[in-house]
């Protein structure tokens, strides 16, 4: 009977306990009090892209590829993977097996940008440096427009994952730009663009100078928007991405030095 009535006696000092503490943990008290807030949200991404393997890959099991990201511009969003072959690296290898480099070219969601698929991205090069023969070491990244704008804020977000950058006819944040110092930059832009003024890009270019990154601005004087043909065309765009490799990226002190 003893035992009976110390475990009920327990049970009633178990609960209320638990009430007071749950009474402290939600104070209802009346008045404004600062609160704070903290949980775990997984996100689902997905993205449509295209893959470009060069000629030999697989041949040497032990050999590394380099590789280049691209980005296309706002009219190829969608989910007609086709569109993404219009413009710049898909169109160019489709007809050149030999490209030197793995291409990935993913398509922007319809109603989306490429400044909000930041994580998207980031987990896509995941995936694919995961997956196949990626040199980590040579991860190139370019864009066209809105694919110039999404190009200069992956590589502001993510400056560690690139060996060179190549924006076209895009802009970006100037105030993050010097955390690219330490990533070689090439940038393109039509003097007559109507579209994205060249401004935009003057400002990244003007900032990266700054604080002293190496960074290269090409302004074609009769090019109108589209100064990504030229560009893409070019074989010494190639020679250039090929001529770098990662680079550390750069520390909290050297972007303070702005």
């Amino acid at each position: 009977m003893n035992l009976l009535c110390s475990l009920f006696l327990a049970i009633l000092l178990f609960w209320f306990v638990v009430s007071i503490s749950a009474a402290e943990a939600v104070n209802t008290s009346t008045g404004q009090r600062a609160h704070t807030f903290e949980t775990q949200i997984t996100k689902t991404v997905r993205l449509n892209y295209l893959l470009f393997l060069p000629k030999g890959y697989g041949e040497k099991p032990q050999q590394k590829w380099p590789l280049i990201l691209f980005l296309h511009g706002a009219g190829e969003r969608g989910d007609d993977i086709e569109l993404v072959k219009k413009h710049g690296i898909p169109k160019i290898v489709e007809k050149q097996d030999d490209f030197p480099f793995i291409a990935l070219s993913p398509q922007c969601p319809k109603s989306s940008w490429w400044t909000v698929e930041l994580e998207a991205l980031n987990a896509l090069l995941d995936e694919i440096v995961a997956t196949y023969a990626v040199d980590t070491d040579r991860i190139y990244l370019t864009g066209l427009s809105m694919g110039g704008y999404g190009a200069w804020h992956l590589a502001t977000a993510y400056p560690e994952r690139f060996a060179a950058l190549a924006p076209i006819c895009g802009g970006g944040d100037p105030e993050k730009a010097c955390v690219l110092k330490n990533v070689p930059v090439r940038v393109f832009h039509g003097a007559k663009d109507e579209t994205v003024s060249p401004e935009e890009s003057e400002k990244m270019v003007n900032a990266l100078k700054v604080c002293g990154g190496d960074v290269q601005f090409t302004l074609y004087p009769d090019a109108g928007h589209d100064s990504w043909t030229k560009t893409y065309d070019n074989p010494e765009l190639y020679k250039w991405f090929l001529k770098h490799t990662r680079r550390p990226a750069a520390t909290d002190m050297q972007t303070q030095s702005k």
